[in-house]
């Protein structure tokens, strides 16, 4: 099993790859200690070539390889594709398109909702993976034959799973909704670091202005000092310190040693005089510029009996049209859809209306009903409805 480690191995197999109308691709990566993914290797396929290539080889510029990527003439089959996209994404700044996600796929197939790969080969080849590999050290070289079979499977697997449920959809005629999908894995907004924005993921539970300027100030220090030293986030500070530190504000290093989970010394380290410099800067923002936090907004009381039978609905109408109940409404657009027959929610648009959207209003407005049959449920429509 070869594995190429120069450029010029690599321009000769993208010169056989060029020609094919789709590619399969898949990366094997590291972060646990790492802000950024580290690329440890980088699998590719055609119908009639398979090649595993070593980013880590010093004698190896990856730029064909980028540059067939980029090709939009051909279609990149990945699975659950948002990591390797965020690879490529901060390794040229653009996204690999025109892409198809066979995970997507699968869920509008109706293999459920997030099928793993191993259990869509299995499925849809009849082939079951070798995982004694599965948690190899991608980074150590060198690699046996073994592990380098094991990372070419990951592509030449999928090239007859892409096969099969290209041919499914073009029965179905759903590649609107695939389309739909996989156009938000290729925004690049979503891959795109802005300190600025990087309170929200923690996500915090009150509007209060203050804590707000507080928390948006240090989350944007921890951002800019793990993107540059190359570190995870929890690994400069947890992000359940932020929030505490955004509720309780340290003035000065005495009461930031008082912040419990806070190492000893941390005060007194690199990073104690800096947070205490951005603790100082959302302590002075202006209120009137202060973030605000989208908390989500207080539902009706009485309406968890209209949600369980709109969960009952969703889950018929999903096995009913064979795709997974994920890609149609979650939980949180049930309970919208029970409080408001015009909430702005994805499954009263679409082909996701037409899908379960539209019978949702119909059984909020007694239209239809559920009923119980052979221990199945299905829709039955009220007679002299008025």
């Amino acid at each position: 099993m070869t594995l190429i480690t120069t450029t010029n191995e690599l321009v000769d197999a993208c010169s056989l790859l060029s020609i094919a109308d789709y590619l399969t691709v898949d990366t094997e990566f590291m972060r646990e200690t790492t802000f950024w993914p580290k690329l440890c290797l980088l699998q590719i396929a055609g119908p009639n070539h398979a090649f595993a290539i070593d980013p880590l080889a010093k004698n190896i510029n990856l730029e064909p390889v980028l540059k067939l990527l980029a090709d939009k003439s051909i279609t990149k089959v990945m699975h659950a594709a948002r990591q390797d996209m965020e690879i490529f994404y901060h390794l040229t700044g653009s996204l690999p398109q025109p892409l198809f996600d066979t995970q997507i796929a699968a869920m509008v197939c109706g293999f459920g909702d997030q099928v793993g790969y191993e259990s869509l080969v299995s499925k849809l080849n009849g082939t079951r993976i070798d995982k004694s590999s599965r948690f190899t050290d991608w980074s150590r070289r060198p690699l046996s034959n073994e592990q380098l079979e094991y990372a070419l499977g990951d592509v030449t697997h999928l090239r007859p799973v892409y096969d099969k449920l290209l041919k499914r959809i073009e029965k179905t005629g759903r590649f609107e909704w695939i389309e739909e999908e996989t156009n938000l894995l290729c925004n690049p907004d979503i891959y795109r670091i802005d300190p600025e924005q990087a309170w929200r993921r923690l996500k915090p539970k009150k509007n209060d202005s203050r804590y707000l300027a507080v928390l948006q100030a240090v989350a944007k220090w921890r951002e800019n000092e793990a993107l540059t030293r190359n570190v995870p986030r929890n690994r400069v500070v947890r992000d359940e310190i932020l929030l505490q530190i955004a509720s309780r504000p340290p003035k000065d290093k005495k009461s930031l040693e008082r912040v419990r989970g806070l190492s000893n010394g941390f005060s007194n380290g690199a990073y104690g005089e800096s947070l205490l410099e951005a603790i100082s800067k959302g302590m002075a923002l202006p209120l009137e510029i202060a973030p605000v936090a989208k908390i989500k907004p207080e539902l009706p009381s009485g309406i968890g009996p209209l949600t369980d039978l709109l969960k009952v609905l969703l889950k018929q109408k999903c096995e009913e049209n064979h795709v997974a109940q994920k890609l149609v409404a979650n939980v949180n657009d049930l309970e919208r859809i029970a409080a408001d027959n015009d909430a702005d929610v994805l499954a009263l648009k679409g082909w996701r209306r037409n899908l379960f959207g539209e019978d949702a209003l119909r059984l909020k407005k007694g239209e239809i009903a559920l009923s119980v049959s052979e221990k199945k449920v299905r829709i039955a429509k009220v007679k002299n409805f008025e």
